[in-house]
């Protein structure tokens, strides 16, 4: 059992570490095509920027889940292998790409490194029993970490290849990723022992035949709002901040990293957690965490102006004298409340600032409850950067903690099937990372608001928990009818 758990873990580390660079080279449009719009090298608009950021999230989705069942089938080291090798060469072309349909075509080839996480997570738990794979798991989803790698080194060394070449020095760093994956191919096909799951036999038919349980889409959906929206929010956060918060794009991708970092590095917690406690009572609590955050973020960085206490005559009469503090109404004064002055920058909770504005002339004849003045309530919510950037930091250590928890469900439940199930959720989540982005542009386009993005989060997350919520009462009607409607009388 120590030799076998000894081999387990050279494998994980191995596995964690390609994933790691897998997902580096998965994000790396992410900085790249920005860096090559802000300094004019490509005249790309703002829609075909968006699906060169898109399109390697797109290929690297949707191509899990037959990459999921060749690794079952075949075995993880020959896969992983390959994987890494191929997908070196359109980093290698990029090099030469001088146009944006090129560009676009070598994207979405070096993207299918997005589906390292499927071949991963079926190899890494072939090897690991059952009460270890939460934790086994979990440790090899930190190669999320990958993204937050790009997003902090990236820009460094752009800056640095383009030095002394402005216009083509960029062209290095995609050959460096390529250098980087033949390096990790070459280490999984000379230090790497193959092994395969037991369904290595099985039809294609039979190998998708767990797709037609409902339970795999409930898990797809979990994880579309802990992992897509990760990855959405990876890309998303940068011009988040350059826009509302008017950082710097440097400080503004330091900002994004802290959000990529600790999610990813904080899965292995999730995996631990859901071996001790259990996934399912792990995943509430990531659920209920989700829907608190994403309710505090999405309160926008607004000022609301709304009427407020204002100045009726009590009885009829004459205005005889008008001045910015007072009104004089027959033998009655009338003080007004002037405006305040209101701060360009308020706390970080919101404020008030509340004046009268007058509505009557000197000399003008009033009727009894005529508005003498009008009441002005200005509400002022900065949304402090501050806060709001613990807050996401916390919302994606969350999101960490419960991609663990959602494919620690999977070998428990189909046991055999790891590849082609982890497969079909990790697609599902990864399409969440494409669209994400482009959903949150609509979002903005139509309501105007920033913060519609974290609506979108809070929605999703009330709809997993509903649905968990009502699987877990049913499991309970059935499996102990005659408790359903006793537990307010339980001690």
């Amino acid at each position: 059992m120590a030799t076998h758990l000894s081999n387990a873990h050279r494998i994980l580390f191995l596995n964690t570490l390609a994933f790691t660079v897998c997902f580096a080279c998965w994000t790396l449009n992410g900085v790249l095509v920005t860096y090559l719009v802000d300094n004019n090298i490509f005249n790309w608009s703002v829609v075909e920027t968006g699906w060169l950021l898109g399109i390697p999230i797109l290929t690297g989705s949707i191509m899990r889940l037959p990459l999921g069942i060749l690794t079952d089938r075949y075995g993880g080291k020959n896969v992983f292998s390959i994987l890494l090798l191929l997908c070196s060469i359109p980093l290698f072309l990029l090099y030469f790409a001088n146009s944006y349909w090129v560009y676009f075509v070598l994207s979405a080839l070096f993207g299918m490194v997005g589906t390292a996480f499927a071949v991963g997570i079926a190899f890494t738990s072939v090897w690991y029993p059952k009460e270890w794979q939460g934790r086994a798991l979990g440790i090899f989803g930190m190669g999320n970490a990958g993204a937050a790698l790009t997003t902090f080194f990236a820009p460094t060394l752009l800056n640095f290849l383009s030095k002394n070449d402005p216009e083509n020095g960029w062209r290095i760093l995609p050959v460096l990723y390529g250098i980087t994956l033949i390096i990790i191919g070459l280490i999984f096909i000379f230090l790497v022992k193959n092994k395969k799951a037991e369904s290595q036999n099985k039809s294609i038919g039979q190998l998708l035949l767990p797709l037609s349980k409902i339970r795999v889409w409930r898990f797809g959906l979990y994880y579309f709002l802990v992992f897509g929206l990760f990855v959405a929010f990876s890309q998303w956060l940068l011009p988040y901040y350059v826009s509302v918060y008017k950082t710097s794009l440097v400080l503004g991708g330091l900002l994004s990293s802290a959000f990529s970092l600790p999610s990813g590095v904080i899965r292995a917690l999730g995996g631990y957690l859901s071996d001790k406690f259990g996934a399912r009572k792990v995943m509430y609590w990531v659920l209920y965490s989700s829907l608190i955050l994403s309710g505090f973020l999405m309160l926008p960085k607004m000022e609301i102006m709304t009427p407020g206490k204002g100045i009726t005559a009590k009885k009829a009469g004459v205005v005889s004298t008008v001045t910015a503090n007072e009104i004089v109404l027959g033998s009655e004064h009338l003080s007004i409340q002037s405006k305040p002055e209101v701060p360009q920058h308020t706390s970080v909770l919101p404020e008030t600032f509340s004046w009268q504005q007058v509505l009557v002339q000197q000399n003008e004849k009033v009727q009894k409850k005529q508005l003498l003045a009008q009441g002005i309530t200005l509400i002022k919510f900065e949304a402090h950067i501050w806060i709001f950037s613990i807050l996401v930091i916390l919302i994606g250590i969350i999101w960490g903690i419960g991609k663990a928890a959602v494919y620690k469900h999977i070998p428990e439940y189909f046991p055999n099937e790891v590849g082609v199930v982890g497969g079909m959720v990790g697609l599902i989540g990864g399409l969440g990372g494409f669209i994400g982005p482009i959903l949150f542009g609509y979002l903005l386009d139509f309501s105007g608001l920033w913060t519609s993005s974290w609506m979108f989060v809070f929605a999703v997350s009330a709809v997993s928990l509903f649905w968990m919520n009502r699987v877990i009462k049913k499991m309970t009607n059935q499996e102990a009818p005659h408790l359903k409607d006793r537990f307010e009388h339980l001690p």
